[in-house]
């Protein structure tokens, strides 16, 4: 059965008591805490804050004797916990417990009030046990603030020839002033630790490289196909550590990237294409919790169809294990997509494509599937009000070297229309073409190759590049949810090299508000200001950006977008000031933007600062190893 635990609101965000009680550090101390409550029975449960039943999602508090439950809220008197029905915690003195587990941190201050309503002589425990090193957290007054759980994990590989590569600026420091480091916890691929370090951050705004290849001879390590766990100790302004994460290679061929991984699992994702022929698609299932995944647990099916077909294997905690699609889905085939059943198993994964006939592969990511969400009829009125709404802008590389595809893909278990439409611009921010996809249905599975529709439509990009916008048709009908997304594949005709990412929706440069929207980085919306991290390549590889100014409604006419190049101590080495018209791009290269003194002098976790204080912009990035190879993802901003 999926986890029942509430691991991030869409309206609250994440919940760091999810995180405090799964933390590598924090586990075993936690089956430590339940010898003790098993030796020490019968034990009176106390759960004040209702935490019990989440932490007995991985504790089995359900192994112990339990005399008794109890709660402080009267509402909260008769719900059950293991067929224990709730009971006033007035009435606790009166069972036959000989220990109380307050379900707590902090436990003094929720024993105090109550404490001549405990059973006689009976000694309490609380998950004050669990807690991590005073000099581990960030806020000292507060056990549970996010600032204190600002972790993530990342897929981290060393072996085969190749190699990852974790890039990321200590956005944390600037904003409290105070010196900050990373806590790290290197798993392989049984779950067995291999290694745990923490290193000092730079500076304010300085670069972070964590390389596998270096980690590896640092603790001389055998090969490694597993996972990083990453705790910044010191985080403020975000309780989110973002990261820019490239797969490289002793072979030139070899080259990939992707992102951070949304620290908090969730129940579905979905977007995890099909194989084309010649192709093999790889889940990586990474067990995210100290905890083992029963068989069963884990599944796949084909959007918009039935059934679930489930892994008949166990995963161990913190073990990765690579599931072919074909192992499930023998007869899946592109462009069908695919939905994972994770249960709150694993944080969001990655997956690989291996192409039998060129010998490379491309690592990418679904998406979370909302199980929250509703079809927003509104919508259909705001449409007068804020323009496009919802855009999801994405590249148009140069038709002369690279093909362009697209493919929207229903990312909440509620949606079965999705009335949809493409816009093609030129960078100058003409406006091409504009395709109408019609009110697809959930079981539709589309991939419209644009730069054939380009090319059939006679259309002329006098900049050689522009991007493309999937937006609503709310002349299609159909239902809408403002939670669009949609996968993009490039394939480069001259190596046969081919990269892809997905990503979602946002309303973009207007003054009006709906629903979080324009989101900000790190406050209120409307965020109106861009702030995003384009890593510099190593020896032998050359950053590009593609930049794009959408607009659900008009806004400035051109861009005041300043390029910075900074150390890897966070000092502004050079600094280059571009002007994008609304609704159109730009794609740049580093070596092309800034010298090679410049970059030189950034040195190695040097990068890019793109910033602008007039609009907010969307950014890809990439690396290009000569015409041999090339990635692609989404940029992170903070």
């Amino acid at each position: 059965m999926p986890l029942q635990i509430e691991t991030f609101s869409n309206a609250t965000g994440g919940n760091s008591f999810y995180k405090a009680i799964t933390h590598p550090l924090a586990a075993p101390k936690g089956r430590s805490l339940l010898e003790h409550l098993r030796k020490a029975g019968p034990v009176a449960i106390y759960d004040p804050q209702n935490l019990a039943s989440s932490f007995g999602q991985f504790y089995g508090l359900q192994n112990i004797a339990i005399a008794g439950y109890f709660v402080q809220d009267v509402e909260q008197i008769g719900r059950t916990l293991f067929n224990h029905v709730a009971q006033p915690v007035t009435a606790m003195r009166d069972c036959a417990a000989k220990a109380v587990l307050v379900a707590a941190f902090d436990g003094q201050k929720l024993v105090d009030p109550v404490a001549h309503l405990l059973p006689l002589n009976a000694p309490w425990y609380s998950f004050d046990g669990l807690r991590l090193p005073d000099a581990m957290l960030s806020d000292k007054a507060r056990y549970l603030s996010p600032l204190n759980f600002a972790t993530n994990l990342a897929f981290f590989r060393d072996a085969g020839g190749q190699h990852t590569r974790l890039v990321t600026a200590n956005y944390w420091t600037g904003y409290s002033g105070k010196d900050a480091q990373m806590w790290f916890c290197l798993f392989d691929g049984e779950g067995k630790v291999l290694a745990e370090w923490q290193d000092p951050l730079p500076p304010a705004q300085g670069g972070v490289v964590v390389d596998s290849k270096l980690v590896r001879a640092r603790f001389r390590l055998p090969e490694f196909t597993g996972q990083l766990f990453v705790h910044v100790v010191g985080a403020a302004g975000h309780d989110v550590c973002k990261y820019a994460l490239d797969t490289y290679g002793d072979d030139a061929s070899v080259l990939s990237c992707t992102h951070d991984a949304n620290a908090w699992p969730s129940d579905v994702y979905a977007g995890l294409p099909a194989p084309e022929a010649d192709e093999e698609v790889v889940l990586w299932v990474q067990n995210s919790h100290p905890f083992p995944i029963a068989s069963g647990e884990i599944g796949l099916n084909l959007m918009g169809h039935a059934p679930t077909v489930t892994l008949q294997k166990p995963i161990a905690p913190y073990a990765t294990y690579r599931l072919s699609v074909a192992e499930l889905l023998p007869q899946a085939r592109w462009p069908q997509q695919i939905e994972i059943k994770a249960g709150k198993h694993f944080v969001r994964p990655r997956y690989e494509i291996f192409n039998a006939k060129t010998k490379r592969s491309r690592i990418s990511h679904p998406n979370v599937e909302r199980t929250d969400l509703k079809p927003d009829p509104r919508l259909y009125d705001l449409h007068r009000w804020l323009g496009k709404l919802h855009i999801l802008p994405a590249p148009f590389l140069p038709p002369e070297r690279f093909r362009s595809v697209m493919q929207p893909t229903p990312m909440s278990t509620t949606t079965e229309t999705l009335p949809v439409k493409a816009l093609l611009f030129d960078a100058s921010g003409e406006a091409l073409g504009e395709h109408r996809f019609g009110s697809l249905k959930r079981s539709d599975s589309i991939a419209f190759d644009l730069t054939a529709w380009a090319k059939e439509s006679g259309m002329r990009f006098a900049s050689g590049y522009g991007h493309v916008e999937l937006v609503y048709d709310f002349d299609a009908g159909g239902e809408v949810d403002g939670w669009l997304h949609s996968l993009f594949r490039y394939y480069d005709a001259g190596s046969g090299h081919v990269a892809e990412t997905s990503f979602g929706s946002h309303i973009f440069n207007t003054a009006l508000v709906y629903k979080n929207e324009p989101q900000s980085y790190a406050g209120k919306p409307p965020g109106l200001t861009t702030r995003l991290f384009l890593r510099l390549g190593g020896e032998g590889y050359d950053s590009f950006c593609h930049l794009v100014y959408p607009a659900s409604t008009p806004w400035h006419e051109r861009s005041e977008t300043s390029l910075v190049l900074t150390s890897k101590v966070g000092q502004e080495v050079a600094r280059r000031v571009v002007s994008i018209p609304c609704s159109g791009s730009l794609f740049f290269r580093a070596s092309e933007m800034f010298t090679d003194r410049e970059r030189a002098e950034a040195g190695e976790g040097g990068y890019v600062l793109i910033r602008d204080t007039t609009c907010r912009l969307f950014g890809y990035h990439g690396l290009m190893k000569g015409d041999t190879s090339f990635s692609l993802d989404h940029m992170f901003g903070f």
